[in-house]
């Protein structure tokens, strides 16, 4: 999946703030794309849930 195809998918999802990490990549169609990058690719992990509003210090503790 392309940044562009995830930025696209995250564009779609509205309430974000009002979610859970886990609600907000299921929503966006972005859990199995976020497993993989956690996996293999973390500056792309990393930049999905910036994408999905995460905050700095939360992203630090997921991909670590």
């Amino acid at each position: 999946m392309t940044n562009d195809e995830i930025l696209q998918a995250v564009r779609r999802v509205e309430g974000l703030e009002e979610m859970t990490v886990n609600e907000r990549l299921y929503v966006s169609g972005l859990m199995n794309e976020f497993d993989k990058s956690k996996k293999h690719d973390k500056v792309k992990a990393a930049y999905i849930l910036e994408l999905l509003k995460v905050d700095k210090p939360s992203i630090y503790k997921i991909l670590n």
